[in-house]
């Protein structure tokens, strides 16, 4: 039996251990991989940069924990940008499984980093079921739609949403979701308030929506965890979204190789199997 013919008879396991090894070597071996900046993350960055220090932003964690590894580190490089310039965030979730305790801890989290205080600095709003209802009746005052904060306090006990009324009051969107809600903040809240967003999305999701950045609708877009990637560098804050693009490089590199040797085995067999029966 040839080496191509044992190639062609490898048993599976082998290809998910050289996967395995290949996500786990990034990890013990340090390697920067050149990543390059798109420019829908690049004017998403612009477009957080030039808003006014101190302003009100809304995150939306719109994804379910299973897509976390596209779509948390999103979310935390949105924070290190909001918090650094001190805008006020308001969270909220249309997701019921996980969304909200997703947001919760993330943004606790990075309010420990930035010294910033709940109720004055960043408010989980938590969820509400029926997001296009939920959507539209901000626009005429967040309290009817959340009389109380993630945990039960009333918003206007929170020194931050004393302020702030319907989106009148917000400067700007952040939408990271992993389903079609980011469609019905474009038709909702951007075309009808004229609320200036941006989105965070998984990798199969992004095509779909450069056509939203294309038309103005989304000021820029970050597209699975690439994205994630090119925000982290843009802010000098490598984390997640960088060491995660490092393992899924060299994952697409060894699968590249396989196919293409898996190839060259199965002509070079096929073209024995001929000579043999000439």
């Amino acid at each position: 039996m040839t080496i191509w013919e044992k190639m062609e008879k490898m048993d599976r396991r082998w290809v998910y251990l050289l996967v395995g090894i290949m996500v786990i070597i990034p990890f013990i071996v340090p390697a920067d991989f050149e990543i390059s900046i798109t420019p829908e993350s690049q004017s998403l960055f612009d477009a957080v940069e030039a808003l006014p220090d101190s302003s009100v932003v809304f995150l939306v964690f719109d994804y379910y924990p299973s897509t976390i590894a596209e779509c948390e580190p999103m979310t935390i490089a949105a924070l290190h940008h909001f918090f650094r310039k001190n805008c006020k965030v308001i969270t909220l979730s249309n997701i019921p499984l996980g969304g909200p305790s997703m947001a919760e801890r993330v943004t606790r989290m990075m309010a420990e980093e930035y010294n910033k205080v709940y109720g004055v600095d960043f408010v989980n709003l938590g969820y509400k079921a029926n997001y296009v209802a939920v959507m539209s009746g901000m626009g005429t005052s967040i309290e009817s739609i959340f009389p109380t904060d993630n945990s039960g306090t009333p918003l206007p006990e929170l020194p931050l949403m004393q302020n702030v009324h319907n989106y009148d009051d917000v400067e700007f969107l952040f939408e990271v979701a992993d389903n079609a809600t980011a469609d019905y903040w474009v038709s909702i809240v951007n075309a009808q308030y004229g609320l200036p967003m941006g989105c965070g999305t998984t990798a199969v999701s992004a095509p779909k929506y450069y056509a939203f950045v294309s038309s103005g609708q989304f000021v820029g877009l970050l597209g699975g965890m690439k994205g994630a990637a090119e925000y982290e560098i843009l802010l000098d804050k490598k984390a997640n979204g960088v060491d995660g693009m490092k393992a899924q490089s060299l994952v697409h590199l060894l699968i590249i190789f396989l196919v293409i040797i898996g190839n060259i085995g199965f002509f070079l067999s096929r073209s024995r199997k001929r000579e043999a029966t000439i």
